[in-house]
């Protein structure tokens, strides 16, 4: 009896150190649950293997999405994007705040964009800044009835390379094409400190507005089809995705969903 109040008092202070803004005590917090499941199976079995087998599957429960999801999931090859509406506020009540924020810099607008997949969609709000020569955008993702919403800010380089800085909270789940360098800010509270901290970048690489491409704001969708583009086929190059049963689709191969494991188990330690 006195095992189960110990487990029990574990777990219900993990859960208070988990409801703290700071993220140390949060992770304090995350830290407490994996202890509490090493006591729980531990004080069930007597043995210090059988506790850390119990912890082990934390870092096994990916795999049960990864195996019945993920591995019969099909992917367009080609991403087409299409003009779109906005959506409604009741799917994305954020959207006019986060376009007043995104104007507020200098940025114009430039188009409402996405495209639908097998029950995954992308909804862009996009936009140009001609005087510093960035691009950003505003992303809705949708999947299965989870939805989450990133900033990106975007410069190009006259030799071909592409800086971008996002707040986008999960790692990605395929390799960046060669030319791209990717600046990950998941704790960006707004677009300014995302824009700064973009800038911030750019300059430790030396770099100043006068060395980026202008860019005509209509052409900022295809920019987006390209990219895409390049980055399925690098990853088909990788091994990480492989044609489909329709020459049009692509899917993940046993390589790449243990490079996905491995982008997801990096986020569950990141966010917790």
């Amino acid at each position: 009896m006195t095992e189960i109040f110990i487990v029990l008092g574990v777990v219900v202070l993990s859960v208070a150190l988990r409801s703290f803004r700071v993220r140390l005590i949060r992770k304090l917090g995350a830290l407490g649950i994996l202890a509490a499941t090493f006591l729980f199976f531990f004080y069930l079995t007597g043995s210090i293997a059988a506790g850390a087998g119990g912890l082990l599957l934390w870092f096994l429960l990916p795999w049960v999405e990864l195996l019945t999801r993920i591995r019969r999931l099909r992917l367009p090859l080609v991403k087409s994007l299409e003009r779109q509406s906005p959506p409604g506020t009741a799917r994305f009540p954020d959207l006019t705040e986060l376009t007043e924020e995104v104007e507020a810099e200098g940025f114009e607008y430039a188009a409402d964009t996405g495209w639908d997949w097998d029950g995954t969609s992308q909804f862009y709000r996009l936009f140009y800044h001609p005087g510093m020569r960035e691009s950003a955008a505003i992303c809705l993702t949708e999947q299965d009835g989870i939805a989450w919403v990133y900033l990106s800010v975007t410069s190009r380089h006259d030799r071909g390379t592409t800086f971008r800085t996002s707040n986008v909270p999960f790692s990605s789940p395929m390799k960046m094409a060669p030319e791209v360098r990717f600046h990950q800010t998941p704790f960006a509270d707004s677009f300014y400190d995302l824009l700064l901290e973009h800038r911030i970048w750019l300059g430790a690489f030396g770099y100043e507005e006068t060395d980026m491409l202008e860019e005509d704001p209509e052409t900022l969708t295809g920019q987006i089809e390209a990219e895409t583009g390049r980055q399925i086929r690098h990853n088909i190059d990788a091994g990480l995705i492989e044609l489909a049963e329709s020459a049009e689709t692509v899917r993940y191969s046993w390589r790449g969903l243990f490079y996905l494991y491995f982008q997801l188990v990096k986020d569950m330690v990141k966010m917790s």
